[in-house]
């Protein structure tokens, strides 16, 4: 079945590879992509309409760095909220919470997991997990008005299929960027 295939062994080759480059370029990398993704996390509340749909792909620079090293997807990661809290500071709940935790999620998921189902799972627990703290713990509005901010299964089960759908899609994204950026990263 399609979800319990094994990742190619692709990634960790490049982890590898990556891994004997200077740790100069990897922190210039790191603090390169976390300019990226600030800037488009930023976008939705600069720009509204077409910002909403850029914010999103505020996750693949710091999935792609997470996958090639997670200490430094992590370094990624926090860079960009620190770059929000100069740029958007209305960005620092969501992107901590969603975007960001998502992409490393999926990132360490990389490195511990093999199969698509685990690696899914993962960052589908993290963004669910992200999206109730957020909703039930901050009583942040993060899925506007139209959610009550007390505790339902309902309100759980449909966070959890929408956050493994939208996991989904990341990791397939994911894994097409990072075969089509294979060349230079090796």
């Amino acid at each position: 079945m399609y979800f319990f295939k094994t990742i190619s062994d692709d990634i960790r080759l490049s982890q590898r590879t990556f891994s004997k480059h200077r740790k100069t370029m990897k922190l210039i990398l790191a603090s390169s992509l976390a300019c990226v993704a600030a800037i488009l996390q930023a976008t939705g509340g600069l720009f509204p309409g077409i910002g909403y749909l850029l914010s999103p792909l505020a996750t693949a620079p710091i999935l792609l760095f997470s996958m090639l090293s997670l200490p430094f997807g992590v370094i990624t990661y926090f860079l960009t909220v620190l770059l929000l809290v100069i740029f958007q500071p209305t960005e620092l709940m969501v992107f901590p919470f969603t975007t960001g935790l998502l992409a490393l999620g999926i990132g360490a998921a990389f490195y511990f997991f093999k199969k698509r189902i685990s690696i899914i799972v993962a960052g589908a627990t993290l963004l669910m997990l992200g999206i109730m703290s957020l909703l039930f713990i901050l009583r942040y509005p993060i899925l506007g008005p139209a959610v009550d901010d007390s505790f339902s299964f309902l309100t759980t089960g449909i966070i959890f299929l929408s956050s493994f759908f939208y996991s989904w899609l990341w990791v397939e994204l994911g894994l097409f960027i990072f075969k089509r950026l294979k060349m230079i990263i090796s």
